[in-house]
């Protein structure tokens, strides 16, 4: 009965069924991890209001770039089960420090411990979720990527649903600082998940040249070697990385437009925080309900009838339409139907799409550059929207301003991803004929 559904639905062959789905129940358990402590980063981080959010950004960029050359090391030195392990363990057990903070010292928890916790928390929420689809890179080739990714991604948005549900359920009986415990299990599960699929989905490619190879009898694949730095020196190298660095840079920009509008427009509802709880829940609801029909039924045809450049098309076009409906409108129900479309395009339809692009590099370059771009440039990004955008607020320019600014630079993103597809088909071969042909 599942075989049969997944076959007609998402376009999943019979033999994919299985590692389908453990990849799926991996990134379902990381998404609970980060949803069931995102509303206490977001509580602590507003504690001295949203400028202070944008400096918290700075923070974490910085965070970000000094963590980046740590995580091109383990690559450089292990293989690819020890890195995932230690990486994911590392953000497990600094959970568990928050929580013994909380419960063993609460006195000392206050503001500065709390932009603490936010800028470790967006460092781990890149970390963990560019972790996982660099390995379903690695584990899945390019034609396979285009009818599985969206069907896999439906285990990160029902992890997004159930981990703020879980949270609302266990929030009152165990306190929250036990919800951090919480989301260091779903990440110790994580990891057995990824050992499971990388068992039952063969490895696609084979060592690079000088690489050492796997153990005897062993599906695990070599150590891909080089340094800590490869990753970035790798995106200067190439044309094709570069245009992701831009694509991932503008798609920053224009998610921190939203974000900052957003808050701006519930601050202004008034300060009662049941009013804004219930305002952000309700549009992360319909977002996520959209964003599950897109996975599970859209997404995995539109890439392989479209193509990946049309479908990363999408996106852009979504952002010029809704920043012209909000210069037009200008209300919190326009902003709503905005980013409920923009999230649920982004995630259920770009990400998968996006995700494909990595397919036809090198495996070093699906961790290490892959680091680089979805951490650092995203979080780049965060700090370039955050900053643009506070300061056409103090020069008092309002949402018509913003769209000014926003709509010719989805122009642009829309083309970038255009060319991003064209040059995806053209790099397939090439990376065959070095790395092994997919299975």
């Amino acid at each position: 009965m599942t075989t049969a559904l997944l076959q007609r639905i998402a376009n999943v062959r019979r033999e994919e069924v299985g590692p389908t789905l453990v990849a799926a129940l991996f990134f379902f358990c990381v998404l609970t991890a980060l949803m069931v402590v995102r509303p206490a980063r977001e509580a602590l981080g507003m504690q001295r209001g949203i400028e202070a959010i944008r400096w918290l950004f700075v923070g974490t960029v910085v965070v970000t770039l000094l963590v980046n050359p740590l995580f091109g090391w383990l690559v450089s030195r292990f293989r690819r089960l020890v890195f995932v392990n230690v990486t994911y363990l590392f953000f497990a057990l600094g959970l568990a420090g928050f929580y013994a903070l909380l419960v063993l010292a609460p006195a000392s928890v206050g503001e500065r411990t709390g932009q603490v916790f936010y800028v470790w928390f967006s460092v781990f929420n890149l970390f963990a979720t560019m972790l996982f689809w660099a390995l379903m890179a690695d584990r899945f080739s390019l034609e396979q990527a285009k009818r599985l990714f969206g069907a896999i991604a439906v285990g990160g948005t029902l992890g997004a649903i159930f981990g703020p549900w879980l949270a609302s359920q266990l929030a009152r009986p165990l306190g929250t600082p036990a919800l951090l415990l919480v989301a260091a299990g779903f990440l110790v599960l994580a990891l057995g998940a990824a050992r499971w699929v990388t068992r039952l989905h063969p490895d696609r490619t084979e060592p690079a040249p000088g690489q050492t190879t796997g153990a005897p009898g062993s599906d695990e694949p070599a150590v891909i070697g080089g340094n800590a730095w490869e990753g970035l020196q790798a995106v200067f190298r190439s044309p094709y990385l570069l245009a992701i660095c831009a694509y991932v840079l503008i798609l920053a920009v224009m998610v921190t437009f939203i974000y900052f509008t957003r808050l701006q427009m519930v601050a202004a509802l008034g300060t009662d925080l049941d009013m804004r709880t219930a305002t952000f829940a309700r549009i992360d609801m319909i977002t996520q309900i959209a964003t599950l029909l897109l996975q599970a039924v859209i997404t995995g045809h539109l890439m392989r009838r479209l193509g990946v450049a049309v479908t990363l098309a999408l996106l852009p076009l979504t952002a010029a339409l809704g920043f012209l409906g909000l210069a037009i409108a200008g209300s919190l129900a326009a902003l709503i139907a905005f980013e409920a479309a923009f999230r649920a395009v982004q995630r259920g339809i770009m990400r998968p799409a996006r995700e494909t692009l990595f397919t036809v590099v090198e495996r070093a370059d699906r961790y290490k550059a892959k680091a680089f771009i979805d951490t650092f440039v995203y979080r780049a990004g965060d700090v370039v929207g955050a900053q643009t955008e506070g300061l056409l607020g103090r020069l008092g320019m309002g949402l018509a301003a913003l769209a000014s600014f926003a709509v010719p630079l989805a122009l642009a993103w829309m083309a970038l991803a255009l060319w991003l597809g064209r040059a995806q088909r053209a790099r397939p071969r090439i990376v065959e004929r070095t790395e092994g042909a997919p299975a």
